[in-house]
């Protein structure tokens, strides 16, 4: 095992609309796409698919949903450590103008504990607040074993104050700064208060807020991609988190400046396709937007 991903699994249904039916009205979309959601479980699928299979710790049901997860993850090697669920969780996307509309359908009521895993070998531990039993345990063991541990704070959840405590690399959405009625600045005060050794807030367009290993405090503006180059922005913060794991599981000599920049030109490859694995990057896909915005990367 290299790396763990711990979180919720959701099958995304993505689709193009110019128009929401209502009472008995039919429409047909002009384009959709199935795939596997969920922040940390496509996040483990980017970390796949740029060179490095993680192993995931993620809701399944026994299910025609959840065997159809469960042959996602054998497509890319990963090793699924399923937690029981009696239903299959689904995600309704609707990307429109740069923002999406999400209807989400969630059985997170688990049958059965975490499972406890072998961490020999593990550099990374990325989660996403989801099955917050499993990410406390994990992200004690792994401190205690000094891997890399690393939060996607989407939101706020009942353990978030106590997790932050054994997590290095916190990347939050202005989400959870809402949340907890913080400004983008008293949020990395905030993080750095909790021991967060890299902390920052993705502010989509606008980029990254964040501080780095001295504690400075930076921008990382987002590369200007124009705006009808932009098909489906969910899933982007997820593919980021997936490839600053990569890179730094690839290049651990490497600052976090560089890792943030990978993980922002992979980013910038998701928004331009449909779904999530549509939009899953390939070093070459980063090669290529590093490439285009040169000047600016």
């Amino acid at each position: 095992m290299q790396a763990l991903f711990i979180g919720q699994t959701y099958i995304d249904v993505t689709f193009i609309t110019d128009h929401m039916p209502t009472g008995d009205e039919k429409h047909v979309a002009s384009a959709y796409a199935v795939s596997f959601g969920g922040n940390a479980v496509t996040a483990a699928f980017c970390c796949a698919k740029l060179g490095i299979v993680p192993d995931l710790i993620a809701t399944v049901a026994n299910d025609w949903l959840g065997r159809m997860f469960q042959d996602m993850c054998a497509k890319y090697g990963i090793s699924i450590h399923p937690r029981k669920v009696n239903s299959s969780s689904l995600s309704f996307i609707m990307p429109k103008d740069g923002k999406r509309a999400i209807v989400r359908c969630r059985d997170d009521e688990h049958i059965h504990p975490f499972p406890h895993l072998n961490l020999n070998g593990c550099r990374a531990l990325h989660i996403d607040g989801h099955q917050p039993d499993a990410a406390i345990h994990y992200a004690k063991q792994c401190r205690e074993a000094g891997v890399l541990t690393s939060l996607d704070g989407g939101g706020l959840r009942s353990n978030t104050h106590e997790l932050l405590e054994f997590i290095d690399i916190a990347i939050v959405a202005e989400r959870l700064c809402e949340q907890m009625k913080l400004e983008p600045r008293e949020m990395l005060d905030y993080l750095k208060s909790r021991g967060c050794r890299i902390g920052g807030v993705t502010m989509g367009e606008r980029g990254l807020f964040w501080y780095d290993e001295s504690g400075a405090v930076r921008i990382m503006p987002a590369l200007p991609i124009p705006r009808q180059r932009v098909i489906d922005t969910n899933g982007a913060g997820d593919v980021f988190h997936g490839a600053y794991v990569y890179s730094y599981l690839a290049h651990p000599d490497k600052k976090w400046n560089d890792h943030f920049e990978f993980a922002r030109a992979a980013s910038t490859h998701k928004i331009q396709r449909l779904g999530n694995e549509a939009g899953l990057p390939s070093a070459a896909d980063i090669d290529a937007v590093n490439r285009e915005f040169a000047i600016i990367a």
